[in-house]
């Protein structure tokens, strides 16, 4: 364990929250490597433990009890953890309410460090509920006594990213697409390898106290480029776009619902949060960390892809209608 109020955290025993989502699914064997004695927290560890090697322990970040008890003789944590899934309108207070909760549970058990990966603040003022409740979350963690470093993303490209699969289906299914005005809004999407990069660096970067970094990819993409360019990608004819000033966010969710295998429901913030330019405000973090070489969208397209066919054909009527579109579908 690293001497009590370093700047600096060396690897020893990491509590890895939100062990089962994409984002810890790959951060996992990269702590491993890093020499990081990853501790897995999840509500039901009797049955994530079926995944070999890792190490399970039971909890829920609702519960202060059972969150302290999981970070007990922990240096780090990676706060992977986002409520929005849970439903309802009130995703943000209990979200809010989590992360005090877990800010309390860390100083309590002299945690060093926590990392949290939340979201990119919005360009313009209506951020929705969705990126509101990512930047309070990330506020009360480094408001907390245990130093924390808030990474912001937005897109985050890999197989099993929603918001990749979000535009995989949209490009994959919509020879013809309506687009809303809205789609001219640009981001800067980031590889799920940079993203994997980025969390490592902040458990063991120099840091006198808590810090808030951007993580963008480095590629400046609209919303309608980024499907040219997976249309493209997979093998398919440049789409047709008709711009339609009229179509909201709010209306645009509906047929969100309709294309996408995304869960409507979480889905749904998303594209709220597509209004305004989500754009970093640096990229200086990727420096700290030594960590410059980051993926283009093209190439983090292409290993989703490729990540996506070793799970087989899509089955069902929209599997059908995606390989008669593109029946020579590129190897990524």
């Amino acid at each position: 364990m690293s001497a009590p109020n370093s700047d600096r955290v060396a690897p020893g025993r990491v509590l890895l929250t939100g062990a089962t989502g994409f984002v810890g699914r790959a951060a996992y064997p990269a702590l491993v490597a890093a020499g990081w004695d990853v501790r897995c927290m999840t509500r039901d560890a009797a049955r994530a433990s079926a995944r070999p090697g890792a190490h399970w322990v039971t909890g829920d970040v609702s519960d202060e009890a059972s969150t302290a008890r999981a970070l007990a003789g922990c240096d780090a944590a990676l706060y992977l953890v986002h409520g929005m899934a849970t439903g309802g309108d009130s995703f943000h207070a209990r979200e809010v309410a989590q992360a005090e909760r877990f800010a309390r549970a860390a100083a309590s058990a002299g945690v060093q460090r926590v990392v949290y990966l939340g979201g990119v603040a919005p360009a313009g003022p209506h951020a929705s509920e969705h990126l509101r409740s990512r930047l309070d979350v990330g506020a009360v963690l480094r408001a907390g006594a245990v130093p924390a470093v808030e990474l912001r993303a937005s897109m985050i490209v890999g197989h099993g990213s929603l918001s990749w699969l979000i535009v995989r289906d949209l490009a994959a299914r919509l020879p013809v697409m309506v687009l809303p005005r809205w789609l001219t809004s640009r981001t800067e999407p980031v590889a799920i390898d940079d993203v994997v990069a980025a969390l490592a660096g902040a458990l063991t970067m120099p840091l006198a106290a808590s810090a808030c970094f951007d993580v963008p990819g480095p590629d400046v993409l609209s919303g309608r480029e980024i499907l040219e360019h997976t249309a493209k990608i997979l093998g398919l004819r440049h789409p047709r776009m008709l711009v339609v000033p009229f179509l909201t966010p709010r209306l645009s969710s509906w047929w969100v619902r309709l294309v996408t295998r995304a869960d409507w429901s979480i889905a749904r913030e998303i594209v709220l949060g597509l209004t305004d330019d989500l754009l970093a405000r640096d990229d200086r973090f990727w420096a700290l960390i030594g960590h410059t070489a980051r993926v283009s969208f093209d190439d983090a397209a292409r290993r989703a892809l490729a990540a996506e066919q070793r799970d087989g054909p899509i089955a069902g009527p929209w599997g059908a209608l995606e390989r008669a579109l593109a029946p020579a579908v590129r190897t990524p």
